[in-house]
C-alpha cells in the first residue's frame, strides 16, 4: 500500500513529497528486495522515456528487521522538470512506485500517480 502524505495529488516544483508504504500478505522471509522510487515516464507515439528522481532499494537485514505492518516513510524534494503534461500525442506522468521482488521469481508492483506543476493539457 502506498499513501501520499499530502492531501492533494498536485505538487509544485521543489515542493517536498512524502509518502508511506507498507507491505502485507507476503512472508518477510520470501522477500528478496524492495524498491521504492519516484519516477516520471512518457506515454504516447514513439519511444517511451522514463526518469528516476528518487530511489531506495532494501535487501537482507534491512527487510527482515523492519515490521512491514508499520509504514516506511520517504521524503524527497521534487525537481523543476519535467512537468506533468496531458497532450494528445504525448503524456508526461509522475508516480510513486514500490516494487517487491519475491523468492519465486515474481515481482509485485504498486503505483500512486500525482501531478508535478499545474497540469497542462493540449488544446
Amino acid at each position: 500500500m502506498i499513501r501520499l502524505l499530502g492531501l492533494h495529488k498536485g505538487y509544485l516544483p521543489r515542493e517536498s513529497l512524502g509518502f508511506h508504504y507498507s507491505i502485507s500478505g507476503i512472508e518477510t522471509t520470501s522477500i528478496i528486495a524492495i524498491e521504492a522510487s519516484v519516477v516520471w515516464f512518457t506515454e504516447g507515439k514513439g519511444s517511451e522515456d522514463i526518469g528516476v528522481h528518487c530511489f531506495q532499494r532494501l535487501t537482507g537485514d534491512s527487510i527482515t528487521q523492519h515490521d512491514w505492518m508499520q509504514p516506511m516513510e520517504i521524503q524527497t524534494e521534487l525537481p523543476d522538470a519535467p512537468l506533468s503534461y496531458e497532450g494528445r500525442l504525448l503524456k508526461i506522468r509522475w508516480c510513486v512506485r514500490v516494487r517487491v521482488y519475491v523468492t519465486d521469481g515474481s515481482e509485485l508492483v504498486a503505483q500512486e500517480p500525482f501531478y508535478l506543476g499545474s497540469i497542462t493539457k493540449e488544446i
